[in-house]
């Protein structure tokens, strides 16, 4: 299949089929400096690779999922840090997301007096909200 077929198909524009390629992330079946063609399981490849990047993995971290022939080689370990990163995030978002709603919703006359907004603007005055929300943050990682 050749690479405006790939990019039609998958979505994915022929410059990052070919940002891929130089990566190592997929590879072109023909030679180097013909119109790229690639093997048909490309299009599974590259669902995983944004499935990967949706997870926060890198492009490194992606690739070194693929063996040498471009079938998975999913390595585990990384895939239960990175869950336990996103849950981390998401309970991090969770409170922030109640604080918020507490203190649109918060049936004290005045900010001021409500004791929970206060906890929260105290936390915030101490940095402890920014060290929580900075603390195992979802890596992006580049690269």
């Amino acid at each position: 299949m050749d690479i405006a077929e790939v990019a039609k198909r998958t979505g994915v524009p022929a410059s990052t089929l070919r940002y891929y390629e130089k990566k190592g992330l997929i590879v072109s079946l023909g030679p180097q400096g013909a119109r790229r063609s690639f093997a048909d399981n490309v299009v599974d490849q590259l669902a995983l690779i944004s499935l990967g990047q949706a997870a926060g993995l890198s492009l490194d971290e992606i690739r070194s999922m693929f063996a040498p022939d471009g079938q998975p080689n999913i390595n585990r370990q990384m895939l239960m840090e990175k869950a336990d990163e996103i849950d981390a995030l998401i309970k991090r978002l969770r409170a922030m997301s109640h604080g918020l709603r507490h203190a649109a919703a918060c049936p004290a006359p005045s900010h001021a007096e409500c004791p929970t907004f206060r906890k929260l603007v105290k936390a915030a005055a101490s940095g402890a909200v920014e060290r929580t929300l900075k603390s195992a943050p979802l890596k992006r990682r580049t690269g």
